[in-house]
């Protein structure tokens, strides 16, 4: 994903926190610049307070939608109608969905069928089918600052801290999964002596799995994710010949936590 792309950014104010959306901005400039700025809700109802108060503060345009039925999300209609939409109106590369609901999964299908880039954003809670619609996945929780994420990841799950209250909750990625993903990917990509580099594994493995990321287990780069693995080894290489190191390559070690 390059930093030059237009995103519509499409939020489901019903079902998503107030209190991420700077985070979401945030995020959102590393992939490119936000022309699109939607949120979606009934704006009627005291529900809607939390982010009435923050809508002017990061320009972000809400649309009304009523509530026509108990218990049922009235933004899902109105975020799709507007989202295709944009899509016919060529004015964008990639949509960012932000919602933990698993009813925007075919709306996510259809968008990357036309060669946009998808983005999901939405906390734990989010359906397997909606992650795995997306090109690129964040967990919410994640980009708050509150929480911090343990550096010692274990094979069957890894553990993280919540707030002040040291809560332990599981983040479901298997890093026996993870792990034998990354060895088949680079024995795939490797050379006649089994170095792969660094950035296209990685590419490779955002493809197989949107949702991971090196900072749910503690790590900013994925550099430092890997050289956390006993199982892998990384070299640093220069290949512009100044002889100052630009390029990070890995391979398979062979060993065993």
């Amino acid at each position: 994903m390059t930093g030059d792309k237009k995103i519509a950014l499409l939020i489901d104010a019903e079902n998503v926190s107030a209190k991420y959306i700077g985070y979401i901005c945030k995020e959102l400039t590393k992939y490119g610049v936000v022309t699109y700025k939607r949120i979606y809700g009934d704006w009627t109802g005291k529900g809607a307070d939390g982010w009435k108060k923050v809508l002017l503060e990061h320009s972000i345009t809400p649309i009304q939608q009523y509530s026509y039925t108990v218990g049922k999300n009235s933004s899902d209609s109105a975020m799709i109608i507007d989202a295709m939409d944009i899509l016919y109106s060529q004015s964008v590369d990639a949509f960012c969905i932000v919602s933990s609901d698993s009813d925007f999964t075919r709306l996510a299908v259809r968008l990357r069928e036309n060669g946009n880039t998808v983005i999901g954003m939405g906390e734990k809670k989010t359906p397997q089918a909606f992650i795995t619609a997306c090109e690129k996945f964040i967990y919410l929780e994640m980009l708050a600052p509150t929480q911090s994420v343990k550096k010692t990841p274990k094979r069957s799950t890894v553990e993280k801290t919540v707030n002040d209250n040291k809560e332990n909750v599981s983040i479901e990625s298997d890093m026996t999964i993870i792990i034998d993903a990354l060895k088949d990917i680079i024995e795939d990509l490797s050379d006649d002596m089994g170095w792969a580099y660094l950035a296209d594994v990685f590419n490779v493995l955002g493809k197989r799995f949107p949702d991971f990321d090196s900072r749910l287990y503690g790590y900013k780069k994925a550099s430092e994710f890997i050289r956390s693995l006993e199982e892998f080894e990384t070299e640093a290489r220069s290949t512009k010949g100044t002889g100052n190191p630009d390029r990070i390559f890995v391979k398979i070690t062979g060993k065993k936590k």
